[in-house]
């Protein structure tokens, strides 16, 4: 080496040699005595745009004293975009102490940037100045700042006045603020407009087929569309900010979300309506007249539904769930006492599950369906709700019975309507010997034909001597009906008419009969109790209390 070099190396960093040498003095709030300090100063004063600050941290020695004040200023600008970009810095791992060990002792690399040529590393390196070694950005890094800003930057950003280059909130500066909220409402105006587009486009398309099943799917769709849509524009978006990796998880995060919960109010109403589509076809169909196959579908359908929903609930839950980092680190602890907790958890929810299978198996081998006529406790009415619990039986006083679904298939009860709605009802009276049992069967008819108002079917009628005691003889009246409901009516009815034909009868109505024995007077027995004289016409009817 020539001895003029070892001169000047022996005088020390002056001159073009010296860091920076076209900079002025560092102002005193300047800290690069470790990598941690220069890379959280950087980042403050290029935030700020702070054009005595920022060129300090770069290392310019590589380009001419009288440009390195203008130049430092503009490289900042450009690294720090590059940086929020692409590089979120952790701290925690960025030395703390003016020189580390090993390879560390003059060199700290912050991370890495991805360019078309391969990454780029971003380098702090320990370099001598006046004062002593300090941290700066090294030579190579400052040398590629204008490649990836080309890459990650853009030059609209140069022109925007500083006052959007601030950090008001979190990780973004207002300049993101304000582009981030643009997105935002594009995004749901674009998916507003995206989803008027599609149905209308849709709804032509289904005008040209037969089927209804598009026609559900499009008006499912209404109002779901345009979340999805605009979750999709709004992440898409996000990463024409190209934000830090923070703020754009959070978008992507908040986008998935949406999209999401959209699916699954979709297939949610979808499932509604296809329940209502079928149930329709059904009875649009010749085998809609047949009533117990309609409730027997409309039972499957109703118990179907709500298996699939909670299954869409249950997986839509999941996958928003499995979007925290936390909620997976307690899965994954959770799966290595799987054991021990899966037993416990499939003790305690043993009759849970029991009852869910009872639900399930209600729906496939229907003792009972929606719309059947039940007696169960005691008390009559009709089956009005099921699900995967417990069943709803509106009795006829209009109040609900709440009964657990197990009990159904556990315990016997009456099923009016199981096979056909159709029923026979009695109607039962007490008469008297002599009623014209002939004329009553001929009443009932004329009953039946002529003032039923529509109860009787016509199908089945008949009077008939069930019964006789010491005192009455038992007639039961049968009629048959459609349903349960119009037997009952149709039962009061017949009572009502026979009883008031009956009192119009001589011999209609039970009588009771009494005699009395002739017995001769009390003076003639020596012993005894007195009695009456028994007398011509003793004999006497008594007519019971109607």
């Amino acid at each position: 080496m020539p001895p003029w070099v070892w001169g000047l190396l022996l005088l020390g960093p002056v001159g073009a040699f010296a860091l920076n040498g076209g900079l002025p003095q560092p102002p005193a709030d300047v800290d690069r005595s470790t990598p941690a300090a220069t890379a959280a100063g950087f980042l403050d004063a290029a935030h700020a745009r702070d054009a005595g600050r920022a060129p300090h941290y770069l290392d310019l020695s590589r380009m001419p004293p009288e440009q390195q004040a203008e130049e430092g200023l503009r490289l900042a600008r450009r690294l720090v975009v590059v940086m929020d970009r692409t590089l979120w810095l952790d701290f925690a791992r960025i030395g703390k102490e003016p020189a580390g060990p090993g390879e560390r002792a003059r060199r700290e690399v912050l991370g890495q940037v991805a360019t078309a040529r391969g990454p780029q590393d971003i380098v702090l390196e320990r370099v001598d100045a006046e004062g002593g070694p300090v941290w700066v950005f090294s030579a190579d890094t400052v040398g590629a700042i204008d490649t990836l800003f080309q890459e990650h930057g853009s030059p609209l950003l140069e022109m925007l006045p500083p006052v959007f280059f601030t950090r008001p909130l979190w990780v973004l500066e207002a300049w993101q603020w304000l582009g981030l909220g643009l997105v935002l409402v594009a995004a749901w105006a674009l998916g507003r407009l995206g989803e008027a587009v599609t149905l209308r486009v849709g709804a032509r398309a289904a005008g040209l087929t037969k089927s209804g099943w598009d026609d559900e799917l499009l008006a499912a769709g209404r109002g779901s569309i345009r979340y999805v849509l605009a979750g999709v524009l709004a992440a898409a978006g996000a990463r024409l900010l190209k934000l830090p990796p923070p703020a754009q998880g959070a978008v992507d995060l908040g986008a998935r979300s949406v999209i999401i919960v959209a699916a699954a109010l979709f297939l949610l109403r979808f499932l509604t309506r296809a329940a209502r589509f079928v149930e329709a076809k059904v009875a649009q169909s010749p085998e809609g007249t047949d009533v117990a196959r309609v409730r027997g579908l409309r039972t499957q359908l109703a118990i179907l539904r709500r298996v699939v929903e909670v299954a869409v609930v249950l997986v839509a839950a999941s996958l928003l769930l499995l979007q925290f980092e936390a909620v997976r680190n307690v899965g994954v602890s959770l799966l290595a006492s799987a054991g021990i907790a899966g037993l416990a958890i499939g003790l305690a929810a043993q009759k849970s599950l029991s009852t869910l299978l009872a639900g399930i198996q209600l729906s496939i081998t229907q003792p009972m369906r929606i719309g059947d006529t039940v007696i169960i406790e005691n008390e009559w009415g009709w089956v009005e709700e099921i699900t995967l619990t417990y069943v709803v039986v509106k009795v006829w006083d209009l109040r609900r019975l709440v009964i657990p679904i197990t009990q159904f298939l556990e315990k016997p009860f009456q099923n009016w309507s199981k096979v056909s709605p159709d029923i026979l009802g009695t109607a039962e009276l007490y008469v008297d010997f002599r009623t014209d049992v002939a004329g009553v069967r001929a009443e009932l008819k004329r009953i039946l034909e002529q003032e039923s108002e529509g109860l009787w079917d016509g199908k089945a009628q008949g009077l008939q001597v069930t019964d006789l005691s010491e005192r009455t003889m038992k007639l039961r009246a049968l009629v048959s009906c459609s349903d349960a409901g119009k037997a009952w009516d149709l039962r009061c009815l017949v009572r009502e008419k026979l009883v008031a034909w009956l009192q119009a009868q001589p011999h209609g109505l039970p009588l009771l009969r009494a005699e009395a024995t002739p017995l001769p007077f009390p003076e003639e027995k020596a012993a005894g109790p007195a009695l009456l004289p028994a007398r011509v016409g003793n004999n006497a009817r008594v007519e019971p209390q109607r």
